[in-house]
């Protein structure tokens, strides 16, 4: 039997603005009956539109940054990892418990390693009223820490919930949505959602500021204020409304989120800056790349391979695609990838082989996430950061894309662009794709092997490849920043599964710095793959 402490009985101040509260619900269509039912304390109504927003973002910016108020940051660190699991959010008092939407949404405490609140607001026909916090819409332990916060302390981040049997639900129906959720925000301006194989795995962020810039730490803005917009019936996407705001930065962002196959999000974006930035990271997505069949240390795990994605994917504004595999250095790395208007980048988790990992945590259910550009983005690059990593705990990779031209004090930006949360691209190309990356000692089988020199094996599959003539073998492209290469052949792989190709060629070269190359099949002035670009770090 679980114990609950007595929640404090509310103030004058309080009850009067939630009286306030009612009567403005009630004159829009909520009736005192639904909002008790609801069970949520709700503040008074102010207007709201995206526009307003974009000006308070603006606003804010040429102000002096003041960083969100965290309520009884001795209360808050004694919410440790333990204290803050037995910490749940009571599914009755989820927002949308009972409609209009088939996706309700409950809601995240402040703990030790969340003391930022985010201020939470239902919208609705342009009205906006906070959802006031108070300890009785959680189930916890009496003697939990969190009885000592007061009432109105905020909330840490949201999710919306999904039924798995069903979603999104035929009118009426009702459906078992208390255990699942389909998308989260928490912490920071960090999100992420599940793919089509219900499995959640790297997350994405409203903006990068400054990561892995020598001698400069990383700034973390956050989302302070968040509005979910009440769905209309039958609505078949939910929109999210949220202020972002940090030393270096404020920003205004609409989040248009739709549940089908897997996850999409239409995102809009204002950012006005505070100060300079030496690395502004739009659309950024973050990941954990530990090892994989490409580069393992002996005897460091038993199993195969672990990652949540294994490698980045670009669309170039010229129409390459290209594939990077990731790479776990001895040292960070920042890799950039200059483009004029991009046409999407992504990190995908492309190995989906069970066999491969091994284990219960489900690596091959990952879901892989592609940022798909809308208007002109203009000059600029992907950068990718590799951060080194001994375990599984550490997101230690970053995709983003930096603008060309210096981020200065004063600058605004607009993006928009379409997060597609899926199990592949959802713009596949048919030319053959990267399906491995091996290496291993230079020469020949069942000869002496030269030091100095490695070998490579890239396997490419795709349709383009499986049209080549009987007899007739593609031609391997190469190129390299340093070295020199021998024994550069392509074969198919004696698999028998057709399109199934790979390209063999050893590498010699000196020193240990790292070596960029690039390869792709050919056939006579036709590409048969897309590019495979490779980091090579010597040992």
């Amino acid at each position: 039997m679980t114990l609950r402490a007595t929640p404090p009985r509310p103030d004058r101040r309080t009850l009067l603005a939630s009286a306030g509260a009612t009567a403005a619900l009630a004159a829009l269509g909520f009736s005192p009956a639904a909002l008790a039912q609801q069970g949520l304390t709700l503040g008074s109504a102010e207007a709201f539109s995206f526009d307003g927003l974009k000006e308070r973002a603006r606003d804010l910016a040429a102000r002096p940054y003041q960083a969100p108020p965290s309520p009884r940051p001795d209360v808050l660190e004694r919410i440790d990892y333990d204290a803050h699991g037995k910490i749940r959010f009571k599914p009755e008092m989820a927002l949308w418990a009972d409609g209009p939407s088939p996706w309700p949404v409950t809601f995240f405490h402040l703990g030790r390693y969340f003391q930022k609140p985010a201020r939470m607001h239902v919208l609705d026909n342009g009205q906006a009223r906070e959802i006031v916090y108070n300890e009785r819409y959680f189930d916890m332990p009496a003697d939990s820490p969190a009885h000592e916060l007061p009432q109105g302390a905020g909330f840490a981040g949201f999710r919306f919930q999904e039924s798995r049997s069903g979603h999104p639900g035929r009118k009426g129906e009702k459906l078992d949505w208390k255990k699942n959720d389909w998308v989260a925000f928490l912490g920071a301006s960090y999100f992420r959602a599940i793919g089509e194989l219900y499995q959640y795995g790297l997350s994405a962020r409203g903006l990068a500021i400054d990561p892995a810039v020598g001698g400069k730490a990383e700034e973390f803005p956050d989302f302070t204020h968040v509005w979910l917009e009440t769905p209309k019936e039958a609505s078949e996407h939910v929109v999210v409304y949220a202020l972002l705001s940090g030393p270096s930065v404020a920003g205004a962002f609409r989040f248009r989120m739709h549940r089908g196959k897997g996850v999409t999000m239409d995102v809009e974006k204002a950012l006005y800056l505070r100060r300079d930035v030496a690395r502004l990271g739009i659309a950024p997505l973050t990941s954990m790349f530990w090892y994989s069949e490409t580069a393992k240390a002996t005897a460091v795990d038993w199993r195969p391979e672990v990652h949540d994605s294994d490698g980045l994917a670009l669309w170039t504004g010229a129409g390459e695609r290209a594939w990077r595999p990731l790479n776990n250095p001895q040292r960070t790395i920042a890799s950039s990838f200059s483009d004029n208007a991009p046409r999407g980048f992504g990190l995908m988790q492309r190995d989906r082989e069970v066999g491969n990992y091994l284990d219960g945590v489900f690596y091959e259910r990952r879901p892989s996430l592609w940022v798909e550009t809308q208007g002109d983005w203009g000059r600029g690059a992907v950068q990718l950061i590799e951060i080194p990593t001994d375990d599984e705990i550490h997101d230690n990779i970053v995709a983003m894309w930096v603008p060309d031209g210096p981020a200065r004090a004063g600058a605004s930006y607009a993006f928009k662009y379409k997060l597609h949360w899926l199990a592949d691209e959802p713009y596949p190309t048919p030319l053959g794709r990267v399906v491995a990356t091996r290496l291993g000692n230079g020469g020949q089988p069942g000869t002496t092997r030269p030091k100095g020199v490695r070998k490579f094996m890239v396997e490419f599959k795709g349709p383009a490849l499986e049209t080549i003539p009987f007899g007739v073998k593609p031609e391997v492209v190469l190129s390299a920043s340093r070295g020199a290469f021998s024994y550069v052949f392509a074969e198919a792989v004696p698999n028998d599964v057709p399109g199934h190709w790979r390209a063999q060629f050893d590498l010699t070269a000196e020193g240990s710095d790292p070596i960029e190359m690039r390869c792709f099949l050919r056939g006579g002035e036709q590409v048969l793959t897309e590019t495979w670009l490779y980091q090579y770090l010597p040992f």
